[in-house]
């Protein structure tokens, strides 16, 4: 895709239970954010602004700070999953420092049926929507109990984290449609290969 193309070549996905993992899903299995388009439908899918914010002032600059903190974070909760303390490296720092910024202020405005809805008190800047997702990866990564619930995909060949809550802590798979879908698929070929053969 263009740099500044609309769509991503794959949908995007917003199940992993924090918006700062949800923007690690970016990557896999392809690049969802290759361009400006695809980055606005990101964060409003994400809900880092509300719906029909308008994000015309996006430059390529802010794709490239989007997957540079992207990657920050991944380290991180890598580093986290493997329990390695020690290489948190300046993705620490850098994080740190995004989350320093002043996010977007949202504000209550009346709607067209008079029911109030949020809205930002200005356009969002990069730095501002950066400090948002940055700050979900702090507490995240301060939490214990949502450190605990941190978990790896179990599908093959998926490197996606998410955050596990389901009742007994035993999701395996970040999507059950996706990964989950595909083991069921993969295990029913299994059983059903020797009786073909």
């Amino acid at each position: 895709m263009a740099l500044g193309g609309g769509t991503p070549a794959y949908p995007l996905r917003f199940d992993a239970g924090r918006v700062c993992l949800d923007l690690l899903a970016t990557r896999h299995p392809g690049e969802r954010l290759d361009g400006v388009g695809a980055l606005c439908a990101w964060i409003t899918g994400a809900g880092l602004v509300p719906d029909g914010t308008p994000l015309g002032h996006a430059d390529v600059s802010w794709p490239v700070a989007f997957r540079e903190l992207r990657d920050d974070v991944g380290h991180l909760v890598r580093a986290l999953l493997r329990g390695e303390a020690a290489g948190y490296g300046g993705a620490l720092a850098r994080v740190n420092g995004a989350a320093r910024a002043v996010p977007p202020a949202p504000v209550a405005v009346p709607g067209d049926d008079g029911c109030l809805v949020r809205e930002l008190a200005g356009p969002p800047g990069c730095a501002g929507l950066l400090a948002v997702v940055a700050r979900d990866a702090v507490e995240l990564l301060t939490d214990p109990a949502a450190r605990a619930s941190l978990r790896q995909c179990a599908g093959e060949d998926c490197p996606l984290v998410y955050l596990d809550t389901s009742r007994g802590r035993r999701r395996r798979w970040c999507s059950s449609e996706v990964c989950g879908n595909r083991e069921r698929v993969a295990r029913h070929r299994r059983r059903t290969a020797p009786a073909r053969a």
